[in-house]
């Protein structure tokens, strides 16, 4: 059944959501997870070792293997559904320890337009590399970047596209370090045709039209994942993804 934000605006308390802020104007919700219990993510796949919990009714995720191994140390968690084209997707997420990135993978598939679980493609194990020069396409939004120097000098949200590590947009992180944190923050990514925006908290951060041809084919449907860096521990709740109707 279509769901408009009329009828979402009683059904999703804390979450409502007016479309033509995130430059839409109608939208269907095609997916939900409250994120509250571990039987909410009991068909998402995990690469990686990660540590998942639900202390506070909500998804926290810290590395099980220490920061010291590197990119051992990461991981990704998808969301088993696949989706079309044109959507939004919303979650909130709080960060609880620094330091730390974290990632949405969006449209994400096999270079081939495989599914991005078909047993032909090489088994990933949470090492960025998988993920950007392996045998997958996909956007990668980097959110909260809190690992290297350069990134807790200066906040940044990035977008890059893969096959490959192309940077293509960048905006400022309004987000600030986990000690000054005292809620969650509302996150929406929306991929429409061959744009990609992102807000947090209904601010734009940044927004990117594919040609088609500078940074390869223009991205489809696909899955969705959480990637997070070691030692970051951080809270997810209240995913929605909903279909672009116009």
């Amino acid at each position: 059944m279509k769901r408009s934000y009329s009828t979402l605006c009683y059904m999703e308390k804390g979450a409502v959501m007016e479309f033509q802020k995130y430059g839409f104007l109608d939208g269907e919700l095609i997916y939900r997870n409250r994120l509250e219990r571990p039987e909410d993510i009991s068909d998402f796949i995990l690469e990686g070792k990660a540590k998942i919990s639900f202390p506070n009714g909500c998804m926290r995720m810290e590395n099980s293997y220490s920061a010291d191994e590197g990119q051992k140390a990461n991981y990704v968690l998808w969301c088993p559904r696949e989706f079309p084209e044109d959507i939004c997707v919303q979650w909130d997420f709080q960060p609880l320890a620094n330091p730390g990135l974290c990632i949405l993978f969006l449209a994400a598939r096999g270079r081939g337009g495989e599914d991005l679980f078909d047993k032909r493609l090489q088994k990933r194990t949470g090492e960025y590399p998988q993920y950007h020069h392996g045998d997958i396409n996909a956007f990668h939004i980097s959110y909260y970047r809190r690992k290297e120097l350069d990134e807790r000098a200066f906040h940044t949200c990035n977008l890059r596209k893969s096959y490959g590590f192309y940077l293509v947009a960048q905006g400022a992180d309004p987000i600030p370090d986990e000690s000054d944190v005292k809620e969650f923050y509302r996150l929406t990514a929306v991929k429409q045709g061959a744009q990609v925006r992102f807000y947090i908290n209904e601010l734009p951060i940044f927004a990117f039209t594919d040609d088609g041809s500078t940074y390869g084919e223009c991205l489809s449907g696909g899955k969705i994942g959480f990637r997070q860096l070691a030692p970051l521990v951080a809270e997810y709740r209240n995913l929605s993804v909903y279909r672009i109707l116009k």
